[in-house]
C-alpha cells in the first residue's frame, strides 16, 4: 500500500525535554491510523512535525510523497489539523465561520456559502448555523472544528485528540463524522489517549510511549500481542464449577479462577478455537454450561501492558 506518512528517526528536544525519541512511523494511504499514548508521550509533537509546524531536529519525514522540511508548502496544501482546542471564531456564528474559511481558502461568495450549508447539513448543525460559536455546546464545537478542517477537503487529515471532554453523545457523533471522512478516502492520523476511540476508527494503532512507538499492529494483532483469550463460564451450581474447574485442568491442562461456592468461572486459552473442544468435554462429562462468553483482550490491557514495560525499562 502507498504510504501518506513515512517516517524515521525523528528526533525532537524542547530544552530538556526529549519530545520525540527516534520515532518511526508509516500511514498507509486511505486508512484510518491511530495514535495512542499517555500525556507527555510525543503524540502532539509528532503530529505538529508531520504537519510542519515544528521541525525536527533529526530525521526524516514524507507526507504525501512530500519532506516536510523542504517542501512544507506542498505538505500544507494537502493537509488539515484539527488540534486539541477548537479553533473557530466563537463570536462569529457556525455559519460564518465556515463561509470565512471557505472565503479565504479560494472560493467565491456563492460557492463559500454552499460549501458551508452543505458542511452544517453532513455535521448536523443546520439548526444551529446562525448561533454564535461561543454558545454551542462542546460536542457541536467540536464538529464545527472538523467541519472547518474539510471546507477543502484534504488528502490527510490530522485529528489530535478529538473527543477530549465530550460526554459519551457527542463522542459518538465526532466518531460518526470521522468514519464517514474515512469512507471517502481521506486518509485520518488520530492521536487518542480513549482506547475504544482507536478500536473504532483506527485500522491500525501505534503505542507511543517516551517520544518512540513501542508496538504496532492492528487492535487485534496488539490485543493477542499481550495475553490469552478468556472463557468465561457459567454453570447450575458451584458445585458443577467445581467439577468443570477440574476437567479443565486434567484434561486440557487450563488453570481457572473460580471462587469457591460460585456458579462461575474464568480460564485462559491461547487458541480460541479450543473453546469449542473445551464446551464438548464439559458437556460430555456431565458438567453442562448455561452459559459462555469468550474475550480478547482490551486495549486498556495493551496500553498498560506496553506503557509500564517501558517504564520499567
Amino acid at each position: 500500500m502507498e504510504a501518506a506518512i513515512e517516517a524515521a528517526g525523528l528526533r525532537k528536544r524542547f530544552g530538556a525535554v526529549t519530545a520525540l525519541d527516534g520515532l518511526d512511523l508509516e500511514v498507509g494511504r486511505g486508512t484510518g491510523y491511530g495514535l495512542l499514548g499517555p500525556n507527555g508521550a510525543g503524540k502532539t509533537t509528532a503530529v505538529r512535525v508531520l504537519a510542519t509546524l515544528v521541525t525536527p531536529d533529526d530525521g526524516v519525514a514524507r507526507v504525501l510523497g512530500h519532506d516536510v522540511r523542504r517542501e512544507a508548502d506542498a505538505v500544507r496544501q494537502r493537509i488539515a489539523l484539527t488540534g486539541q482546542y477548537a479553533s473557530v471564531d466563537q463570536d462569529l456564528t457556525g455559519r460564518e465561520n465556515l463561509v470565512l474559511l471557505g472565503r479565504l481558502l479560494g472560493h467565491p461568495g456563492r460557492s463559500a456559502r454552499a460549501r458551508a450549508d452543505e458542511l452544517l447539513t453532513a455535521f448536523d448543525l443546520t439548526e444551529a448555523a446562525t448561533r454564535l460559536v461561543k454558545h454551542y455546546s462542546g460536542g457541536m464545537r467540536r464538529r464545527l472544528d472538523i467541519a472547518a478542517s474539510i471546507v477543502v477537503t484534504p488528502d490527510l487529515l490530522f485529528l489530535d485528540e478529538p473527543t477530549t471532554g465530550l460526554d459519551p453523545r457527542s463522542r459518538a457523533d465526532v466518531w460518526r463524522t470521522v468514519r464517514a471522512l474515512a469512507a471517502h478516502g481521506t486518509t485520518i492520523l488520530l492521536t487518542t489517549q480513549y482506547l475504544e476511540e482507536a478500536d473504532a476508527l483506527a485500522e491500525r494503532v501505534a503505542v507511543v510511549d517516551h517520544g518512540r512507538v513501542v508496538a504496532e499492529g492492528t487492535p487485534a494483532e496488539l490485543k493477542a500481542s499481550v495475553g490469552a483469550a478468556r472463557l468465561h463460564l457459567r454453570l447450575d451450581d458451584g458445585a458443577a464449577a467445581t467439577v468443570a474447574a477440574g476437567t479443565l485442568r486434567t484434561a486440557f491442562g487450563l488453570d481457572t479462577v473460580h471462587e469457591p461456592g460460585s456458579a462461575s468461572l474464568t480460564a485462559a486459552v491461547d487458541d480460541p478455537a479450543r473453546a469449542t473442544t473445551v464446551l464438548t468435554e464439559l458437556a460430555r462429562t456431565g458438567a453442562p454450561v448455561i452459559a459462555f462468553s469468550l474475550d480478547q483482550p482490551s486495549l486498556d490491557e495493551v496500553f498498560l501492558a506496553l506503557t509500564r514495560k517501558e517504564a520499567r525499562t
